[in-house]
């Protein structure tokens, strides 16, 4: 009994030694005060589900054969939360219908290249702006009727092609009318859809429409004329504890250069991954 006693003392006193000398809760390397080792408040490991639509280059998509996902989205997200100390958890929604599924508290948060809008407000909270994109007009490579813009706008047989409940398919109308709008689940169909000369032009984000035009880049092209500016941001469901903490991770990835480098990978030249490797 005393043996027993004695080992029981000692194990207590080595596991006072042990918790005197780890780190405390705060993330890794994080302090007492509450913060990560990045100086940001610490969200003691929790796992943050995060929508993505895997679909939609080069934010974020599986290629073929594979599982695993890849793309802007997941790089960020996962840099988020090694400075916050949460887990990202990405979960695989459909376009649009992930806006409501965040706005019920179903996921955490959605990351899929989502323009911050007041409508969409009245819904979802958003994050700061991560990205500012231009909306663009893609057109078959050749086509000598669309030298601008504008020629699109005015051409009243031409037909628009874009993503339904997007900000592209809101332009759109404002710009032509839905009369002249084909819409699409995706905005890969859009894309096929001109190739096939089914549609006269798509609009889309100049960001992603990198992704589509990849190996296309033979056969369409781009109206440089930007239509109009669009802030992305994360959304989150009303009233969530994640925003300002993801926000002062935005503000220090911007002011770190990280931003700067995950724009370099994954919407530099050397991103080559179009459509027909997913």
């Amino acid at each position: 009994m005393k043996k027993s006693i004695r080992l029981f003392a000692l194990l207590a006193a080595l596991a006072l030694v042990v918790a005197a000398c780890s780190p405390d809760e705060g993330g890794e390397g994080g302090g007492s005060d509450g913060t990560t080792a990045a100086g940001l408040p610490d969200l003691g490991g929790r796992t943050v589900t995060v929508g993505v639509e895997n679909a939609y280059l080069p934010f974020n998509y599986i290629l073929a054969g594979e599982s695993e996902g890849q793309g802007w989205d997941y790089d960020a997200w996962r840099d988020i939360c090694e400075r916050l100390n949460c887990v990202a958890d990405f979960v695989e929604a459909a376009w649009p219908a992930v806006i409501d599924q965040v706005a019920q508290g179903e996921i955490d948060t959605a990351a899929d290249g989502i323009s911050i809008t007041d409508e969409r407000k009245e819904i979802v909270d958003f994050s700061d702006p991560y990205m500012v994109v231009e909306q663009k007009f893609i057109v078959q490579k050749g086509d000598d009727r669309f030298g601008s813009a504008q020629d699109v706008i005015d051409d009243s047989a031409a037909i628009v092609a874009t993503q339904v409940g997007t900000t592209n398919y809101e332009l759109a109308e404002s710009l032509v009318g839905e009369a002249r709008i084909q819409a699409f689940d995706q905005f890969a169909l859009a894309i096929q859809a001109l190739i096939a000369g089914d549609v006269d032009v798509v609009i889309i984000d100049d960001a992603a429409g990198l992704g589509y035009i990849g190996e296309n880049a033979d056969v369409i092209d781009t109206i440089d004329d930007g239509l109009q500016s669009d802030p992305l941001g994360f959304i989150y469901p009303k009233g969530s504890d994640l925003v300002d903490p993801v926000n002062q991770a935005i503000a220090q990835m911007k002011e770190d250069g990280t931003f700067d480098e995950l724009g370099r990978i994954w919407f530099g030249p050397d991103f080559d991954v179009s459509y027909d490797d997913l």
